[in-house]
């Protein structure tokens, strides 16, 4: 597993009735990756894992295997119960996923001693390698950088964190302890060149899934020093990549791939779609960044029609 680059946080595709699009998620996974992401990780919070039954998840998990073509699938893994996360962590390494993100469980907010049994259960139930993300403003739970190193002390299959607290100094911390024992990831739209400089080696985006070329672009100029481009691409991308930074950040994301004409805006419940005063603002931001927007080599979204077997 090559920890690295920019990987896409999957938006879920729903039909008319909320069903999982499989052959459009198909299809944009073959679009994410043919614009220079470097792996796909499906099932998380922008993929609005917590709606998703468990076959729906299997599926899903299938799906961008079967179209990954070998680019690694990384399947996020959360849970009600320990037993459900190790389930699944054991299922997604059957249907052919590369490598585990590990979620802290939903709605039972724990201290170190309870949530470190967790997490180790799900990271020692495979050899698959995992990534532990770190998201304490949504899960309300923070590995602290002295408990990451505790962590990837005794489990040699951690390789990787993807750091969400909006805190760059994090990354900085976590090298301080580790060097480079763990690849950091940014977890958080709107901090990712600062987050490189600081010394992530990746990122887990979540605009990317409207703007791919875009996204990588801007990661590669960040990564290869180019201040006076990234800071350029970045003024113009900053606004979009804030809407990662909301709580409202799922129905955003996919609000403005269906603008660019690349998903659709459905949510499931409880989620609903933007309306009002949080439409109208998305619409101003949306309108500025289409006005300005710089034209790169993007691949056309047209030209990923995938075919899938079930």
């Amino acid at each position: 597993m090559n920890w690295s680059g920019v990987m896409p946080a999957m938006t879920t595709p729903f039909d008319e009735n909320l069903a999982v699009d499989h052959a459009f998620l198909a299809q944009h996974a073959a679009w994410l990756l043919g614009n220079g992401c470097t792996g796909l990780v499906m099932l998380g919070s922008l993929g609005e894992g917590a709606t998703l039954e468990y076959a729906e998840k299997i599926a899903i998990l299938r799906t961008a295997v079967a179209v990954a073509g070998g680019a690694p699938v990384v399947a996020a893994i959360s849970a009600l119960s320990t037993a459900q996360a190790v389930q699944l962590a054991r299922e997604a390494e059957a249907v052919g996923c590369k490598a585990l993100m590990v979620l802290p469980p939903y709605v039972y907010v724990s201290d170190w001693y309870e949530i470190k049994r967790h997490v180790s259960a799900v990271i020692a139930a495979t050899p698959l390698s995992c990534m532990l993300y770190n998201n304490p403003v949504a899960y309300k739970t923070d590995f602290l950088p002295d408990q990451i190193a505790e962590l990837a002390a005794e489990h040699p299959n951690l390789h990787a964190v993807k750091e969400s607290s909006t805190d760059v100094r994090r990354v900085a911390s976590i090298r301080v302890l580790l060097g480079d024992r763990l690849s950091i990831f940014v977890g958080v739209d709107d901090v990712v060149v600062e987050g490189i400089q600081a010394g992530a080696v990746g990122w887990i985006a979540g605009l990317v899934n409207a703007y791919p070329a875009e996204s990588v672009a801007l990661f590669n100029l960040a990564r290869e020093g180019k201040r006076d481009q990234a800071f350029a691409l970045y003024r113009w991308f900053l606004p979009l990549l804030r809407m990662d930074t909301v709580p409202k950040f799922v129905q955003l994301i996919k609000w403005v791939q269906e603008q660019v004409g690349v998903g659709s805006a459905r949510v499931r419940g409880p989620r609903l779609e933007l309306a009002g005063k949080d439409l109208a603002e998305a619409q101003a931001t949306l309108a500025i960044a289409l006005g300005n927007r710089a034209p790169l080599n993007e691949k056309p979204f047209a030209e990923y029609r995938a075919s899938l077997t079930a």
